[in-house]
């Protein structure tokens, strides 16, 4: 394999892992919303997994990964259950394709919210971003922070009732332009 073909090769694995990284939870909600077993959709989860990896060349690139994703993960998951069906009872298949088709658009509408939030987000005062930073940190409770600001609790808990409010109007009126920022 000569340098060039080297670079493409590890430029594409590169674009792979940022993209795979980005849209593996939307994938993972995907197929729970066709296996709602946990254990059941981890599995197949792990075969479309495989499969993006193995079929990642056919992908093309500045399309819209998510979708790609989720079409596989939607074949997988019929083949998941097609192996199963001779053992357990399942949904028919128009069923899982309304739900498919159901998690598909939810996927896009929470990508939608999840951009919109960090617009506004990055709009509030920088005191209002640590204060939220703070308080939904891995163990973050609003006692604790207000013991860390020296503030009263009941402070705190307005505070961050008023961001969270204007954060919910920001995010709708994002949402309501039909601003798509991710």
């Amino acid at each position: 394999m000569d340098q060039e073909a080297f670079n493409d090769r590890a430029a594409r694995t590169e674009e792979f892992v940022e993209l795979f990284t980005r849209y593996r939870l939307h994938v993972y909600y995907f197929i729970r919303a066709l296996i709602p077993n946990p254990t059941e959709a981890e599995e197949a989860l792990q075969e479309t997994n495989l499969v993006l990896w193995k079929k990642f060349n056919d992908y093309q690139s500045g399309t819209n990964f998510q979708a790609w994703a989720c079409k596989i993960a939607r074949l997988e998951v019929y083949n998941y259950r097609a192996r199963r069906r001779k053992a357990e009872l399942y949904f028919s298949d128009l069923f899982i394709e309304e739900i498919a088709e159901e998690a598909s658009q939810r996927c896009e509408e929470l990508e939608l919210r999840v951009g919109a939030l960090r617009y506004c987000k990055d709009k509030l005062s920088p005191a209002a971003q640590d204060l939220l930073q703070r308080r939904y940190r891995p163990g973050g409770v609003s006692r604790h922070v207000a013991e860390e600001l020296g503030r009263p609790v009941r402070s705190v808990y307005k505070s961050l009732s008023r961001i969270r409010k204007t954060l919910l109007e920001c995010i709708n009126r994002r949402l309501a332009l039909g601003d798509q920022v991710r």
